[in-house]
C-alpha cells in the first residue's frame, strides 16, 4: 500500500523565490526567530544554515559545546585520575566524530573569510588546530590522524590571514607582519608526514604566505599587480577559493592607499 503524506508545510518553494540564486550574492546573515544570529548561503538549488556560535550545525555533543570540548576534558579527566597523560588514546570512534566535526567548522570559517568576518575565522581555525594538537598526542593510527593532520599547514595559514587581516584593519602592520613570519616558521618547521596533501599544503600555504609578506611591504603597486595577475589566473582555473583570498587582498591595498 502507498501511502501519501501531506508535506505542504515542508515546501521550500516560497522561501527559495524570497532569495533567487545569485552566484554573485550567495551568503548572508539573518536573525532566527529567537534572535540569534544565523549564516545561510544560497545555493542553485537550495539554502545552507549554519550557527554562528558554537558547532556550526548546531549540535551538543555529549552535552558539550563541541566534541573537541568533550575529548579534551575526557584528557583532563585521566591526568587528574593518573596524574599523567600517559595510557590516554583516541578511539577511533572519537577520531572520526572529530574529523567529522573539523569538517563543519572548515566549510563554516572559508564561508567566514569570503565574508571578511576574521574574527570569527581566526576562532574557527583555532579549534582545528587544538583538534590537530589533540590528535598529534594522542591518536595512535597514522590513518586516523593524517585524515586531519595532513591540513594543518592550510589551517595555519587561514590563521594567519585572519588575525593578520585584523591587525591591518587595526593600522597595526607591524603585527600583521609578525603574524605572518610565525606562520611561514611553524608551517616550515612542521614534522614531516607521508601524506601528497600535506606536502602540497606546505608548499602551498609558505608560498602564500611570502606573498603576503611582500604585499605588506612599502610598495604596495607591484604588488597589487601580482595579486591581480594572479587572481585572473584563479578564475581561469576555477579555484574560486583562491580567487576569493586574492580579492580581499586587493581590497585591503586599496582601502589602506584611500
Amino acid at each position: 500500500m502507498l501511502y501519501i503524506i501531506s508535506v505542504m508545510n515542508r515546501d521550500l518553494t516560497r522561501l527559495l523565490a524570497e532569495w533567487p540564486y545569485d552566484s554573485e550574492n550567495t551568503t548572508r546573515v539573518i536573525e532566527a526567530d529567537d534572535g540569534r544570529s544565523v549564516l545561510q548561503v544560497r545555493l542553485p538549488v537550495g539554502i545552507e544554515q549554519y550557527e554562528l556560535v558554537g558547532r556550526p550545525d548546531g549540535e551538543r555533543p555529549f552535552g558539550k559545546e563541541t566534541v573537541l570540548d568533550e575529548m579534551e576534558s575526557r584528557v583532563t579527566e585521566h591526568i587528574i585520575k593518573f596524574g599523567t597523560d600517559d595510557g590516554f588514546e583516541l578511539s577511533h570512534e572519537d577520531c572520526d566524530l572529530l574529523h567529522s566535526e573539523a569538517i563543519l567548522f572548515y566549510y563554516r570559517y572559508l564561508l567566514l573569510f569570503q565574508m571578511n568576518d576574521y574574527d570569527r575565522v581566526a576562532a574557527d581555525t583555532l579549534h582545528n588546530l587544538r583538534m590537530c594538537r589533540l590528535f598529534e598526542s594522542y591518536c595512535h593510527s597514522d590513518e586516523d590522524r593524517d585524515a586531519v593532520v595532513q591540513y594543518k599547514p592550510y589551517i595555519v595559514r587561514m590563521n594567519a590571514m585572519a588575525r593578520a587581516m585584523t591587525a591591518m584593519k587595526g593600522q597595526e602592520k607591524h603585527s600583521a607582519v609578525s603574524i605572518i613570519e610565525d606562520a611561514i616558521d611553524d608551517i616550515e618547521s612542521m614534522e614531516d608526514l607521508e601524506s601528497p596533501a600535506f606536502q602540497f599544503e606546505r608548499i602551498r600555504s609558505v608560498n602564500y604566505l611570502k606573498t603576503a609578506l611582500k604585499q605588506l611591504g612599502p610598495s604596495d603597486e607591484p604588488v597589487e599587480t601580482e595579486l591581480k595577475e594572479e587572481l585572473d589566473k584563479a578564475v581561469r582555473e576555477e579555484d574560486y577559493e583562491r580567487a576569493a583570498e586574492l580579492r580581499d587582498r586587493i581590497r585591503t591595498i586599496r582601502s589602506q592607499g584611500s
